[in-house]
This record gives C-alpha cells, structure tokens and sequence, in this order.
C-alpha cells in the first residue's frame, strides 16, 4: 500500500451504507450558523454515484417548490451525518440524468420488490 491510500484509508468512514442509483435517500448535512450547528435533511433519488475510495461522491435529485434542485455529496466527508435509505428503486441504468427533463408521474421510480 503505497503513502497515498494510506492517508486516504484514514479518512474513510466505517459504517457507510449500501444504496444504489434510482434509491431514495434522506442525507443529513452538518451545518454551521454562527457558533451553532445543526443537520439538515436532504430527501431524494440518487440520479448519480461516481468515484471511488475517499474521492466518492453521490448525486442527490428533488423537487422544491417545482423546482428540480440537485446536490453532490461527498460519501465520506465529515459534513455529511448521516446517509438513510428510504426506498430502493428498480433502474437499468447507471446514471439518471433523463429525470431532469420529468416531472410528475413521469419522474417516478418502480420500487424493488
């Protein structure tokens, strides 16, 4: 193991769950406000997941107010509290770009059964 995934072995979180893309998760963010933190939700379908090791991100998708709204997560970040399967969706597809041009019923996900 060479210094570089020594130092990246360090950063990496023990208890990461499993989810997959088309899943719908609830993520739970530190924030910061003055001297005060608190965690905020982040509910929605993972229309992405790419890296690997402590480099790995996930991309979250919801609708605000009709307006579609995505976040990238660092996996392994210390900002990032807490990681919720929802519901797991039933996808062939590696990445969900296509939902961004949906909305409604045709944005909708099958459920693993």
């Amino acid at each position: 193991m060479g210094l570089i995934e020594q130092i990246e072995a360090e950063g990496l979180k023990e208890n990461v769950p499993q989810f997959n893309v088309g899943d719908t998760v609830k993520v739970g963010y530190r924030i910061i406000e003055g001297g005060k933190e608190r965690i905020q939700n982040f509910e929605g379908v993972v229309i992405a997941k790419k890296g690997g090791s402590i480099r790995e991100t996930f991309t979250v998708r919801r609708l605000s107010f009709g307006v579609g709204v995505e976040r990238c997560f660092p996996l392994h970040s210390p900002k990032v509290a807490y990681v919720t399967v929802v519901r797991q969706g039933k996808v062939r597809r590696a990445k969900l770009y296509y939902l961004r041009g949906r909305t409604g019923k045709a944005a909708k996900i099958k459920e693993k059964k």
